[in-house]
């Protein structure tokens, strides 16, 4: 009988992020976690455990990879395989929490809208930025996620720690997944975690921006899918 899946969306995104795999795995027990109620990773780590079957695969995407890390600090015994999606394990450096900073200003002048037009330069390759669908899913997975929720998402992952001095502490068989086209995180920052977590493997999604699940589904859902029947 297959594990429980969790799901960690990321900051800014719904289950929509998810939906090519929620697709794919209809026989399986999926759960997304909420990432809507609390302001600190702390928060959403404990939430998540408390929410959560004994045992389960964890898959976190960008925010929900620091989550993710949370998780296996706190309970690495009830997790039996982790996927690390477009995610970093360092903490925010004087540019992102510049960037950060910005967004918050834009919000608390009542322009949220215009955070994901920010945002999308980032999330997309440039070849995509026109792509209707992409554009709309983003857009509408903002729109549901409203100010509030991305205000408190926001001061939690400014408050995060760094995780990087103990991924060598995880022990279960771990998979990342990056774009190569992604505008917020690099492939030195998920070497880095490849080097850190032993027989940790790293896919590479070509032309895939920060957003590989909905870019990409049609190599990203047999990937995963692979590493966690595997």
């Amino acid at each position: 009988m297959s594990l429980p899946i969790v799901l960690i969306t990321g900051q800014l995104l719904t289950d929509a992020v998810w939906q090519p795999l929620v697709d794919e795995w209809q026989d399986r027990q999926v759960i997304v976690a909420d990432n809507r109620s609390d302001d600190t990773i702390a928060g959403f780590a404990q939430r998540l455990l408390d929410n959560a079957p004994p045992t389960f695969v964890l898959v976190g995407h960008a925010m929900g990879g620091f989550v993710a890390f949370e998780v296996m600090r706190r309970a690495p015994e009830r997790v039996a395989k982790l996927a690390l999606i477009s995610t970093l394990a360092s903490a925010d450096g004087p540019a992102q929490t510049a960037r950060r900073q910005g967004y918050i200003d834009l919000v608390e002048r009542g322009a949220f809208d215009q955070v994901v037009e920010e945002r999308i330069p980032i999330l997309f390759p440039e070849e995509k930025r026109g792509d209707a669908r992409l554009l709309g899913i983003a857009r509408q997975m903002a729109a549901e996620t409203g100010a509030d929720t991305f205000l408190a998402q926001q001061r939690a992952i400014m408050a995060r720690i760094d995780s990087r001095p103990r991924l060598n502490e995880i022990a279960v068989p771990t998979l990342l997944i990056w774009g190569d086209k992604d505008g917020i995180t690099s492939r030195a920052h998920h070497d880095e975690i490849l080097d850190a977590i032993p027989g940790a493997r790293l896919e590479i999604i070509a032309g895939a921006g920060h957003l590989p699940t909905v870019e990409a589904p049609e190599v990203v859902v047999p990937v995963l899918t692979g590493f966690i029947d595997a």
